[in-house]
């Protein structure tokens, strides 16, 4: 991934905010990137951009290969499906669906028969050490649990990218720290690429390499303001 003299500016009214200058960053296949820096710094945003969530202002953005800033709205979507998978603070499940179907959902927008969907939903469960509690719904999960509901939600369509925001966030130390370690072996174990949000130097520590972003730069050492 390689996102070269990116600038992205949000709009206020008359007022023109800049949230990323000129911002070049390189992720090679299979590494597991965590992104530091203060509230506002533009870390969400940097992530979106990466995600094709969100489009740059100026610069690009390549994908192992693939041009997003340059994809039509069409294009961009279907890419997106095919090779991201996102994990959030929150966990964004559906509260009226269990467990199995949460993670069946990124399947609904591709072509698999319900039978080849049943089967890959079981596998995203069992990397996460969750087939015992798929048909269980999320008010009935732990905040570990729900989370990796949303991990193997994830990583449910084999995608190239796995971006996570804030993903131990909501969590306790303990449950923080099983969910890192499921991070790390479908890194070292299933090669996916990875760049984590974070607030938490023990979270960082977890990844292969941390950089940090302050006022629209990158840089990797952490500057205060």
């Amino acid at each position: 991934m390689r996102v070269s003299n990116v600038e992205k500016v949000f709009h206020r009214g008359s007022e023109a905010i800049h949230v990323l200058a000129g911002l070049n960053l390189e992720v090679a296949k299979g590494e597991f990137l965590a992104l530091m820096g203060p509230s506002g710094s533009g870390k969400s945003t940097l992530l979106n951009l990466i995600g094709g969530l969100d489009r740059v202002t100026r610069g690009s953005v390549q994908v192992g290969g693939d041009r997003i800033d340059q994809m039509s709205d069409r294009q961009l979507a279907a890419w997106r499906a095919r090779h991201v998978g996102l994990v959030f603070q929150f966990y964004n499940l559906m509260p009226v669906l269990t467990a199995e179907r949460n993670v069946e959902l990124p399947l609904l927008l591709t072509h698999l028969s319900k039978a080849d969907r049943r089967k890959h939903v079981e596998t995203a469960l069992k990397v996460v050490g969750l087939m015992g509690r798929s048909r269980h719904y999320p008010r009935q999960l732990s905040g570990g649990e729900q989370q990796r509901t949303g991990i193997a939600r994830a990583i449910v369509t084999d995608p190239t990218l796995l971006l996570c925001d804030e993903p131990t966030g909501d969590l306790d130390r303990k449950s923080g720290d099983e969910i890192l370690s499921l991070l790390q072996a479908l890194n070292r174990e299933h090669g996916k690429t990875i760049v984590m949000v974070t607030h938490d130097p023990h979270a960082s520590g977890r990844a292969s390499r941390t950089v940090y972003l302050n006022k629209g730069q990158l840089s990797s050492e952490y500057v205060k303001d």
